[in-house]
């Protein structure tokens, strides 16, 4: 990527286009990284739908992404698709939601982006709360945390100690700035994700931290909502090989920044930022 000379800093708003304009992209693009989703997909689009279709006063579209199921997910988001007009479908033939948010977020033209993890259930009430901060321009992304002491949910004893003491490292060895690094509900502006995505590298859970911990460095701005929420005690997520891969990935990404592999004052630059407190 070619860094241009540094710009001023500035607050950017969303240029959102009328509702009565089909031809352009959806303000909002929202991502749904699905595998094996057959029992709970389609009452999870529903629920998504209505309440965007209820609650939003700009234009969307839910992408349904496929990893590579097995089941019968993909039939059942096809049949979806059929029925409602903002709803988008795409296969990989890889899974990942680090590969899978990877792709769909770089080839949307929709200003905003964000994505919704089905294996946890949150308060759709959150998705306003979301967005607001992105579309005034406050800020550049937006994440869920379920950490926070305004949140509401209960994690199984091993999932809360192994989320707090991760996100507790991550504090301790990166000088992180958020709360929870891997709550699967997060928002980016769209400009900012066409800088920060070429410079990350990990295809699945990682993903998340990696993308975080690269936007905290590059000092832009992120905002948490505290969001309730419910532990899905079927998630096909193995805790404990994440938390270790994740580890791995934290280490790997340290040592690029110790050495400026990842060119984050560049990047203050490009995105008109101030110095970071790093």
């Amino acid at each position: 990527m070619t860094l241009t000379a540094p710009r001023p800093a500035l607050h950017r708003t969303v240029q959102v286009p009328p509702a009565s304009t089909p031809a352009l992209a959806p303000v909002l693009d929202i991502a749904l990284p699905v595998f094996n989703q057959e029992v709970r997909l389609e009452e999870d689009v529903r629920r998504l739908h209505g309440h965007l279709a209820d609650t939003l006063p700009h234009t969307f579209r839910i992408t349904v992404v496929d990893n590579a199921s097995t089941d019968g997910t993909l039939r059942i988001a096809e049949r979806l698709a059929r029925e409602f007009p903002e709803l988008m479908v795409v296969r990989l033939d890889r899974r990942g939601r680090g590969n899978s948010l990877r792709k769909i977020w770089l080839s949307s033209a929709s200003p905003l982006l964000a994505y919704i993890d089905l294996d946890l259930s949150f308060d759709l009430s959150a998705v306003a709360p979301l967005l607001a901060p992105l579309m005034s321009g406050h800020s550049d992304l937006s994440v869920g945390t379920r950490l926070a002491k305004a949140s509401h949910g209960r994690f199984s004893h091993h999932r809360d100690v192994i989320a707090r003491t991760y996100n507790f490292l991550l504090r301790v060895l990166t000088g992180a700035r958020f709360s929870d690094a891997e709550c699967g509900f997060k928002a980016i502006r769209a400009d900012v994700a066409r800088q920060l995505l070429p410079y990350t590298r990990d295809e699945a859970w990682f993903f998340d931290t990696e993308l975080l911990i690269i936007a905290d460095r590059s000092a832009l701005r992120i905002h948490e909502v505290p969001v309730d929420w419910s532990d899905n005690p079927d998630s096909s997520v193995d805790v404990v090989r994440t938390l270790l891969t994740d580890l791995k990935g934290l280490a790997g990404l340290t040592r690029k920044l110790r050495r400026g592999t990842i060119p984050v004052a560049g990047l203050r630059a490009e995105l008109g930022r101030g110095p970071h407190r790093h």
